[in-house]
């Protein structure tokens, strides 16, 4: 059997969700129609958002379902930049135009692509935060940025790819002082680190129900009652009149059920490989916060190697992980995460993101860790052989 090791980009869905889902979809009724099969539809799928609340310390009406989680960071970084933008201020008084948004570096290209949209488009300023070695969002910096023309703030909880958790307590009592909403992609956090939306202070929050074991193609954003969004979509205005459209019933019932089975701890899966991996190649360089990070994320640079490259022989040696870059026309790039954390183009194309979940075994990472040795060394062989080229030309 294949060892799967990229939970962190989707984990295999519940057997209780599965079920859910299946039958739910011979549900009859669209939940916004009054009559009764409508209304049973409607309940259901209100039970659903009370569950995904629960989960997250929120309230129902807090709980906007979407299509996923890019959906709901467009959603949030969207909808609140407009809003506070077309905002005249109190009593209408003049104020600074809220044009400047704060973003660390090394987000996630969900929110990457929509705030150089909004600065293409509508006039946004984006301002880049500096990230530490470790890949933690530098607070110094973010204070001496805040003002009153700072529209919002839009972070990651946890990257997604060298998984370090930010210390997003203090990011919201920084923008609190200048009264900015802040945003918080917990895509990559959510059922891995305790989320209390109430006590949080957090104006928006992005969840996605497939890293939790739910289905692909629905996702929430946590939008607390006080924060004004303007809407992506319009319509019959069916959620708060944040988002319009029929709203899917069997996904949000699979998704509610997900979200009542939190995921088990995984520090001591992560950590075995953490170690394996040490030992098996003592080159290997951990990335990401040693001590704050996902317990399910194991990043690894490899001195010498194409991450692409070792992607495929761990993946014909029947071993599925993650590089962690993007590869876009064929053309190997290296992590903008890795160089927003200081590295070298050379030093951030040999990265690994193995991620560990619910159906994991120790098995699995033995498999993986048995199989890497051969995979770097045949890996850093094609590297060297490739520069040889490379100068020789």
């Amino acid at each position: 059997m294949p060892v799967y090791l990229d939970h962190a980009a989707t984990t295999p869905m519940l057997p209780e969700a599965i079920d859910a889902y299946v039958s739910a979809l011979g549900i009859v009724g669209n939940p916004s129609s009054i009559h009764s099969q409508g209304q049973n539809a409607k309940r259901m799928l209100e039970e659903a958002r009370e569950h995904v609340a629960a989960s997250l310390g929120a309230e129902p009406i807090e709980v906007v379902f979407t299509s996923g989680g890019t959906e709901a960071v467009n959603l949030a970084v969207k909808g609140l930049y407009w809003a506070r933008a077309a905002d005249p201020g109190r009593n209408g008084s003049e104020r600074a135009p809220r044009s400047r948004i704060l973003v660390p570096r090394g987000e996630h290209h969900a929110t990457v692509d929509t705030v150089e949209w909004l600065e293409r488009h509508h006039g946004a300023v984006i301002e880049w935060i500096p990230l530490d070695a470790l890949g933690r969002i530098s607070l110094p910096a973010l204070e001496a940025a805040l003002g009153p023309d700072v529209a919002l703030v839009t972070l990651l909880w946890a990257n997604n790819e060298v998984g370090t958790i930010q210390p997003v307590t203090d990011v919201v009592r920084l923008a609190a002082r200048h009264e900015v909403p802040v945003h918080v992609d917990a895509v990559s956090a959510y059922g891995h680190v305790p989320i209390d939306f109430a006590s949080s202070g957090i104006a928006a929050l992005s969840v996605s129900a497939h890293k939790i074991g739910g289905p692909l193609g629905i996702g929430a954003l946590v939008l607390a009652r006080s924060a004004t969004v303007e809407p992506l979509i319009h319509g019959g205005g069916q959620q708060r009149q944040v988002r319009s459209g029929t709203q899917d019933a069997p996904a949000a019932i699979a998704f509610g059920v997900a979200a009542q089975h939190p995921s088990p701890s995984l520090t001591m899966l992560r950590d075995r490989i953490i170690t394996g991996v040490r030992k098996a190649v003592p080159s290997a360089v951990l990335r990401g916060d040693p001590v704050d990070r996902v317990d399910n994320n194991a990043h690894f640079t490899f001195p010498g190697c194409e991450g692409d490259s070792l992607l495929f022989l761990l993946d014909v040696a029947g071993v599925s992980v993650s590089t962690g870059s993007a590869c876009q026309a064929g053309i190997p790039e290296a992590s903008h995460v890795l160089l927003a954390m200081g590295l070298s183009e050379a030093e951030a194309r040999g990265a690994l993101r193995i991620t560990v979940g619910h159906t994991t075994t120790d098995s699995d990472a033995d498999a993986f860790l048995a199989a890497l040795p051969t995979a770097v060394a045949l890996a850093q062989r094609a590297g060297y052989s490739d520069r040889e080229v490379t100068a020789g030309a």
